[in-house]
């Protein structure tokens, strides 16, 4: 009985390794920012923050997002990360 516990947390441990096996496609998040409390969200429909600034601007993201995608990195699908390239050619 136990080597099968223990077989499975050794996986567990191999896969933490190996971030690029897991693909996020839907995300909830709060997140703390310098002023307020922020829900941050990844869905079908793309990303979305509640701050002021994802909602005034053209950009389609924000710092908050923007943190979540360098936190989360490869555990995203191509298009839901950050291309400051792109965020750039739109401001």
């Amino acid at each position: 009985m136990y080597s099968s516990v223990i077989s499975k947390i050794e996986k567990a441990h191999r896969y933490a390794r190996e971030p690029e096996r897991i693909k996020f496609q839907a995300f909830s998040a709060s997140f703390q920012g310098s002023h307020d409390e922020y829900t941050v969200t990844l869905s079908d429909t793309g990303w979305h923050c509640s701050c002021h600034t994802f909602e005034t601007h053209l950009a389609g993201t924000c710092s908050h997002i923007m943190a979540i995608q360098h936190i989360l990195g490869g555990m995203l699908p191509d298009n839901a990360r950050y291309d400051p390239v792109e965020v750039q050619a739109v401001n």
